[in-house]
């Protein structure tokens, strides 16, 4: 038989009469910004063994595409958060569930009320994970307060108070900070890179971010899942470096990029959701659901005032990849 279909149950090795349990760690979102790399990081720093692992997609696992991962004997399994026979199979035999939210941000339109935005999503998942009886999930949440004057961190709330809820299994809350690579999306609600021709750009409120980088925080992630549950069980915070930049530091530093001046506008909330609603022709109910992001960065929810993952990467002697870097990569 084949080493990797041995997660298709609970695992035990017998040398002599010594019974080792392997425990088994399901990944979602695998293939997506976040998941990917930190599996990548798994992988190249050699924190999990590759064939206790179990990549969770919603494509085709048979798809050449997975060969890759297959040949490290990593177990591939299909996975659709509207269809929970799937999760359960997708689960079934792992001991632990890494969990990244939902992408599907259209739930969240129009204040969607508890259990009809991307907290279903993230319902589904946990409820099968305990149906099968997966002991620890590790959640990703978002790098902003709780309670959150941001509508993005809604479903990320309701799914952090129904973990908190439960009683049959342990969880970890990992506040996730606002990617180095998704300045565009506040700078102007996706300002473009090389196409960009605006010489302003409208907000809607401005205020220290700390903003991190991807391949970091998924450093700091693996470490998390790498370490004996016990050691995060049943605990909340943030993974993100401290130091900050401002919306109007992006632009002084874009403008020094492209060598030619970029200036920020903050204008109201309306007026912002107005002028990218109707003259830029984002879907309203998308603007509006974004807008209240600028509220919270107003309010300080952003800057970041926790240690965890800065010292995990001096302890690998690393250090943060800084905002002005990821800006300049991104934009040459």
């Amino acid at each position: 038989m084949p080493r990797w279909m041995m997660s298709l149950h609970d695992v035990q090795l017998a040398v002599g009469v010594v019974i080792v349990n392997i425990e088994m760690l399901a990944l979602t979102s695998a293939r997506g910004k976040l998941g990917s790399a930190v599996l990548r990081a798994i992988l190249e720093n050699n924190l999990i063994d590759s064939s206790e692992l179990v990549v969770c997609t919603s494509s085709d696992p048979k798809h050449p595409r997975f060969d890759a991962l297959r040949e490290k004997s990593i177990t591939v399994r299909y996975n659709n958060f509207d269809d929970p026979a799937s999760l359960e199979q997708a689960f079934t035999g792992c001991d632990r569930l890494f969990l990244v939210s939902s992408p599907r941000i259209s739930m969240d339109f129009n204040d969607a009320p508890l259990w009809k935005g991307r907290e279903a999503h993230h319902r589904a998942a946990i409820d099968a994970a305990r149906k099968v009886g997966v002991k620890h999930i590790y959640y990703t949440s978002l790098g902003f307060a709780n309670p959150s004057k941001a509508a993005v961190m809604r479903a990320h709330i309701r799914t952090e108070a129904y973990l908190r809820e439960l009683k049959d299994l342990n969880w970890t809350i990992i506040r996730e900070g606002l990617y180095n690579e998704s300045w565009p999306l506040y700078f102007g609600y996706y300002y473009g890179l090389k196409e960009e021709t605006r010489k302003e750009v409208i907000v809607a409120g401005d205020g220290p971010i700390s903003w991190t980088a991807i391949a970091d925080m998924a450093f700091g992630t693996a470490k998390v899942l790498s370490s004996p549950p016990s050691e995060w069980a049943g605990k909340t915070f943030y993974l993100s470096q401290n130091k900050t930049w401002t919306l109007h530091d992006i632009a002084q530093i874009v403008s020094r990029v492209r060598g030619d001046e970029v200036q920020l506008e903050i204008v109201t909330q309306d007026e912002y959701e107005r002028y990218y609603a109707e003259e830029k022709g984002r879907e309203r109910a998308e603007v509006e659901w974004w807008s209240t992001t600028y509220n919270a960065v107003l309010q300080g929810e952003c800057n970041i005032v926790d240690t965890t993952l800065e010292n995990m990467l001096r302890e690998a002697g690393r250090r943060p990849k800084p905002l002005e870097e990821t800006i300049k990569d991104m934009l040459q």
